[in-house]
C-alpha cells in the first residue's frame, strides 16, 4: 500500500497537479489584480459621471455600492472557474436567492425603484410644496424608499416613493410664478363697472401683483377681472392676478381682505343665501 502511495507514478501525478495548481493560481492572481483595478476604475468613472449629472448623492452612493457588489461577485465567479470548480450551481443559487428576495421585498423594491426615478428625473426637490397621495406639504427630505414632507400645521408625513412616483402629484413651486384666482360675489343691481374699477385699483396698488408680462417667463401676468357667473344670490366676479410662487398666500389674503373692506366702504352689498321660515298657526 505504501509502495503505491510513494511510487514514482504518484509523485508524477502530484507534481502535475501542483504545476497545474500553480499555473491556475498565477492566472487567478493576475485576473484578480486586473479585475480589481478595472472595478475600482469603473466605480470612479461611474461616480464622476453621476456627480456631473447632478444626481442626488444618496442615489449615486447607493448605485455605486450595488455595482461594486455585483462586480466583485462576478470576479469571484471567474476566479473560482479558473480552478476548474463548476460555477453554474453558484450562479443558479444566486439567481434563486435573488428571485426569492425580490418576491419577499416586492413592495420595498417598488419603493426603491420609485426613489431612483424621483432622484433621477427630479419632479420635485427639497423645499417644494407638493400635493400627492392625499397629503400636501413642503418636501423636507427625499430618501431612497420614502419622501418626507412637512404639512402647514407642522406634521411630518412619510410617503412611500412607489406610489409617489406612479401617482398624480401637484407641484406648486415648480414654476417661479403662480396665478391667484379668486371669486367675489356682489348683489344684483350693483354697478358692474364701479365694482371692476374698485377691484382693479386694489390689484394695481399691491407691488407683489405683477402688472404685465414677465420677460423670463411665458406668463401673461396682467391682472384680469370679469363677470363669470350669475348666481342664485348675486353676480360673481372672478379676479386673476399673477405673483411669485412664494407670495401666493400673501396676495390671496390681501385681495380677500382689501376687496371686502373697499366694497363695503363704497356701499356694495355682499349677498348670501337666506332661508325664510313662515309659521302658520291653525
Amino acid at each position: 500500500m505504501l509502495e503505491k502511495i510513494f511510487s514514482p507514478e504518484t509523485y508524477s501525478l502530484v507534481g502535475q497537479w501542483a504545476v497545474g495548481f500553480c499555473k491556475n493560481l498565477i492566472v487567478a492572481a493576475i485576473v484578480y489584480f486586473i479585475g480589481s483595478w478595472v472595478i475600482k476604475w469603473g466605480i470612479r468613472l461611474i461616480t464622476k459621471m453621476l456627480e456631473k449629472s447632478k444626481v442626488d448623492k444618496s442615489l449615486y452612493t447607493f448605485l455605486t455600492s450595488i455595482v461594486n457588489v455585483v462586480a466583485w461577485f462576478l470576479l469571484a465567479i471567474v476566479i473560482v472557474g479558473i480552478f476548474g470548480i463548476e460555477t453554474s450551481s453558484f450562479i443558479a443559487l444566486f439567481a434563486s436567492a435573488g428571485v426569492a428576495i425580490g418576491m419577499a421585498l416586492s413592495g420595498t423594491l417598488q419603493n426603491f425603484a420609485g426613489g431612483v426615478m424621483i432622484l433621477l428625473f427630479k419632479p420635485f426637490k427639497v423645499g417644494d410644496f407638493i400635493e400627492a397621495q392625499g397629503y400636501s406639504g413642503t418636501v423636507k427630505e427625499i430618501q431612497i424608499f420614502n419622501t418626507i414632507i412637512r404639512t402647514n400645521d407642522a406634521q411630518i408625513i412619510i410617503i412611500p416613493n412607489g406610489g409617489l412616483s406612479t401617482g398624480t402629484m401637484k407641484n406648486s413651486t415648480k414654476e417661479p410664478y403662480r396665478r391667484v384666482d379668486l371669486d367675489f360675489q356682489f348683489a344684483y343691481g350693483a354697478d358692474l363697472d364701479a365694482v371692476k374699477a374698485a377691484i382693479r385699483e386694489i390689484q394695481q396698488k399691491n407691488e407683489l401683483i405683477l402688472q404685465g408680462p414677465v420677460s423670463d417667463s411665458e406668463v401673461v401676468a396682467a391682472p384680469w377681472i370679469g363677470l363669470t357667473k350669475l348666481g342664485d344670490s348675486g353676480c360673481v366676479a372672478t379676479t386673476r392676478q399673477w405673483c411669485k410662487g412664494s407670495d401666493y398666500w400673501t396676495v390671496a389674503g390681501y385681495m380677500n381682505e382689501t376687496v371686502y373692506q373697499t366694497l363695503k366702504e363704497r356701499g356694495f352689498m355682499f349677498p348670501f343665501n337666506r332661508m325664510d321660515v313662515n309659521i302658520i298657526n291653525k
